[in-house]
């Protein structure tokens, strides 16, 4: 069974004023709210499960799902009592998964990516595995040769993060800088081990940390479409880059 995890549990702060009364998955892009477009790749991609975390205007994603029925099943993870954080989101949510792969999914993110097929890929390698891209951004994920996670960069600050001495001390120098996508598959193995973790963390802090011991793949994509459309100035072009795409 393919299942997946939309976190929609954000403030949406980037996307202020249009999140003073909504939550960010419910705004709008081509006539659709973000969570829409995002259940329907999941469905065509061949998902059977997925779980929606909610915190701000919670009651207004939960209102909504009830009054559009899914041709997959859909739980609510309820975080109204205290936002959690990515990691913290995903460690919540736990209960409400069987025990395989889960796919993790921003919901403000647009792209043309195969999810069925990165799913796929990492059930059968057993690796948790993130989806990058050449994406200009300020802030990298550092890869091997390998194609394994070994640290992250802020290239604006010079910051370097990582479990690892030798890239602590050695600098960035030949290695891989990727660019995050939001979409993402841990094993249950990664998700069983944030039991341990407190209630609130970042994903990208445990990635990082659990990086260390256990083998982190990206899953750089050359051609891959996205658009982040977290900020108000994206979604003027949200609409028009859906158009030419054929979701897979």
């Amino acid at each position: 069974m393919r299942q997946a995890m939309i976190f929609a549990a954000g403030l949406g702060t980037r996307l202020r004023p249009l999140t003073d009364d909504r939550p960010k998955a419910l705004v709008e892009v081509g006539g659709k709210p973000l969570i829409e477009i995002v259940l329907e790749r999941l469905a065509a991609a061949g998902f059977e499960r997925v779980v929606v975390n909610v915190h701000h205007f919670g009651e207004q994603i939960i209102d909504w799902l009830n009054s559009h029925p899914q041709p997959m099943e859909v739980l609510v993870s309820d975080e109204r009592r205290m936002l959690l954080d990515t990691g913290g989101g995903l460690r919540g949510a736990r209960p409400l998964f069987a025990d395989a792969p889960v796919l993790i999914h921003n919901v403000d993110i647009l792209s043309d990516a195969p999810l069925a097929e990165i799913y796929d890929a990492a059930c059968e390698n057993g690796c948790t595995t993130l989806l990058t891209s050449d994406r200009s951004t300020s802030r990298y994920l550092l890869a091997d040769a390998d194609s394994r996670l070994v640290g992250w960069t802020n290239i604006q600050t010079g910051e370097v993060r990582s479990p690892h001495e030798w890239v602590r001390e050695g600098g960035t120098e030949g290695l891989r800088h990727c660019a995050f996508s939001g979409i993402h598959v841990i094993t249950p193995t990664l998700l069983a081990e944030m039991e341990s973790w407190p209630e609130r963390f970042s994903i990208i802090d445990y990635y990082l940390h659990q990086c260390k011991h256990h083998t982190i793949h990206l899953h750089h994509a050359t051609n891959l479409r996205l658009l982040d459309v977290g900020k108000v100035e994206a979604l003027k072009r949200a609409a028009e880059f859906g158009k030419p795409i054929k979701f897979r």
